[in-house]
């Protein structure tokens, strides 16, 4: 049994960081990814990270945001620097599982566990 859980997020000013993290209890293949969906919009991709530590990121949060992970710790993060008013939103973590057909790294599609979330807010 695979369960995903956030934590970090919070309120901060604009160009601000915040650093997310995701515990991933049970769950041992290498490709995660960070969601993100604010209201009144999709669900967002903006970074994941693959086998070889190869990672993946939106033209949205590039430059400002880098994902890693703690294999031994079972531990997904996303480091986000330079916040803007609009990264505001709920911030999910993603576990790839079996059974999702072709694999895009940005693609919710790709992922079969989620996280519940974790709200940041930027003013």
């Amino acid at each position: 049994h695979v369960q995903l859980v956030e934590s970090g997020g919070g309120s901060v000013q604009t160009g601000g960081s915040l650093r997310l993290s995701c515990g991933a209890d049970g769950y041992t293949d290498r490709r995660m990814a960070w969601f993100r969906q604010a209201p009144g919009k999709e669900r967002e991709g903006i970074a994941a990270i693959v086998a070889g530590g190869f990672t993946y990121y939106s033209d949205s949060v590039k430059g400002r945001f880098t994902i890693s992970q703690d294999n031994a710790k079972k531990t997904l993060y996303l480091e986000m620097n330079s916040l803007k008013p609009e990264d505001s939103a709920m911030y999910y973590c993603a576990a790839r599982g079996p059974g999702r057909g072709d694999y895009t790294p940005l693609m919710s599609e790709s992922y079969k566990y989620w996280g519940q979330g974790t709200q940041v807010t930027v003013s």
